[in-house]
């Protein structure tokens, strides 16, 4: 298997083309920009070769067989990192790319009528103009891995390559990446070291899918060139349309050839920076209610998932993990991921929720609407008593640094789990996941209509003999109640010998009966948010 891994990476780098001094307004390629480029076939071959020595097969059976690692279930909280081109211009949110070429509003603001009156009409200054702008002239992978492994994150997924089509590695298929324009540097290489060497799990995201569709295209915007297709994508019939804005309901599915060389990028991420786990946003679905079973996508997600899982067996280390969106993959065959949403139940198997400590962008803006730590943390808790991990994003700035309130809050989560982190990492879920009045919605984004937790709202987890009860708030009398370690009939089985608050010295007085766990808690808080009883 190693000797086909080796093949494809030599395939991938003779194919590499030089750009030289060119800046993105010039031609990148002499050849013909609609037509595949040159070792895409070349490496599907090695990809296919690869499948068929196995242990996995292409086939949702065999993929359902893949067993979750146990490092993930464990780590319960990831750092997500949206970093790109779109970090330029720091207006509205990272689809700036997108909804520049488009004459509406998202979300309350006009990105179209923004980009004139800053940079110029689009066809005299295109996105890829500001690829030379974006210059991660700060960017310290040192540093930032130091600041997540503070935060107390186990696990980060930078974004490999957003939906713009720039990716942040040394892609073999496109000389519009990150180590021949703008940086100049394998951004996700040199982060991925960084990562590695404090012993935290390395992730990478793909958004490639959406590519196909994510620029909408007018006879005199930049984008509508063929010579640009290398960042753009092939300038299909189907984006010049006036509905072409309307993805979701009007959603072209991708042909041959642009699946194909998203097979072969897919691929090559990971031969390259062999990741722990790789997470896919939409695109590869037509929309939320297209099923695997219908998905004109599903051969290639099965071809990649049979490569990834053959070349993670084969490895030393565990075996690689699939996040995916929406029903894009059989949940046996990889881990559903919730954007921006929760569970209000226990849910097995194991899931995850990727949010945001901005509620208005992933990537880095200008005016973050930011959340607080103390949201966040309640949130981390929910996930983790309902049996599911936090990927947490964050967007740093186009030099590279992080903004200040990002880092922050971070190191404020990351205080909360040293003193917390017991009842959080290497735990399960209980019979229940909590207690209390406020519930929490489900939907895609549906956090946006979450409600704050009360001091009557606690959630539980468990390791070993210890059962964790989280108060998501102080209650004011300084008692609180539990009622789901009543002593009474279906509780036979908890015997409570011990209660301790974590992160207090001070003696815990507690009592049982009929009605619940009566605890009294000292006068001083010992953290800012969510207190931990750790009953024995």
């Amino acid at each position: 298997m190693r000797m086909i891994r080796q093949s494809i990476s030599s395939v991938v780098l003779c194919g590499a083309l030089a750009v030289g001094s060119l800046g993105p307004s010039a031609p990148v390629s002499a050849a013909d920009p609609m037509a595949p480029h040159p070792k895409v076939a070349e490496a599907i071959e090695q990809i296919d070769a690869q499948i068929n020595e196995g242990p996995f097969a292409a086939t949702w059976e065999s993929l359902e067989k893949v067993e979750i690692p146990q490092w993930y279930k464990d780590a319960k909280f990831g750092i997500f990192v949206h970093w790109g081109v779109y970090s330029v211009p720091a207006f509205g949110s990272e689809w700036y790319p997108r909804q520049m070429y488009i004459d509406t509003k998202r979300r309350g603001d006009n990105f179209y009528q923004h980009h004139i009156d800053t940079y110029g009409p689009q066809s005299k200054f295109g996105y890829k103009d500001f690829i030379p702008k974006f210059k991660a002239e700060k960017f310290d992978p040192d540093a930032w891995a130091d600041l997540f492994q503070q935060a107390g994150a186990k696990y980060v997924v930078p974004v490999a390559e957003h939906h713009d089509g720039f990716p942040m590695y040394d892609c073999g298929f496109t000389e519009w990446d990150a180590t021949e324009m703008g940086p100049k540097r394998d951004i996700i290489g040199e982060l991925g070291s960084a990562i590695r060497s404090r012993g935290l799990r390395l992730g990478l995201s793909s958004h490639r899918a959406f590519n196909w569709k994510y620029y909408v295209r007018r006879p005199n915007f930049d984008n509508a060139d063929p010579k640009y297709a290398g960042l753009y994508g092939r300038p299909m019939p189907f984006l010049f349309k006036d509905d072409a804005a309307d993805y979701q309901s009007r959603f072209e599915p991708q042909d041959e050839q642009f699946k194909e060389d998203w097979l072969a990028r897919t691929c090559e991420i990971v031969d390259k920076y062999n990741p722990d786990l790789i997470w896919f946003d939409f695109g590869i679905t037509a929309n939320q209610d297209t099923h695997y079973s219908d998905n004109h996508y599903s051969a290639y997600l099965q071809r990649f998932a049979a490569y990834y899982y053959n070349v993670t067996s084969d490895r030393e280390g565990p075996l690689g993990i699939i996040n995916y969106k929406w029903q894009a993959f059989p949940e046996g065959a990889a881990v559903l991921d919730l954007e921006r949403s929760k569970m209000d139940a226990i849910r097995v198997p194991f899931w995850q929720t990727d949010t945001a400590i901005s509620s208005s962008s992933w990537g880095y803006t200008e005016n973050q609407k930011y959340k607080s730590a103390g949201r966040l943390v309640d949130d981390l808790v929910d996930i983790v008593s309902k049996n599911g991990c936090l990927l947490l994003n964050v967007g740093p700035r186009a030099d590279g640094t992080i903004p200040e309130k990002d880092r922050e809050i971070l190191l404020s989560i990351g205080d909360w789990l040293r003193v917390n982190g017991e009842a959080i990492y290497g735990t399960t879920y209980w019979k229940t996941y909590g207690e209390g009045p406020t519930k929490t919605t489900t939907g895609h984004l549906a956090e946006h209509k979450d409600q704050p937790f009360t001091s009557q709202d606690i959630r539980f987890t468990r390791k070993g003999e210890s059962l964790f009860a989280i108060l998501l708030d102080w209650p004011e009398s300084g008692r609180v109640s539990i009622k789901s370690l009543a002593d009474q009939a279906g509780n036979e089985s908890v015997e409570v010998r011990s209660i301790k608050l974590l992160g207090s010295q001070s003696a815990i007085g507690w009592q049982r009966d009929a009605q619940g766990l009566h605890v009294d808690l000292p006068a001083s808080k010992p953290c800012e948010f969510a207190y931990v009883l750790k009953i024995n």
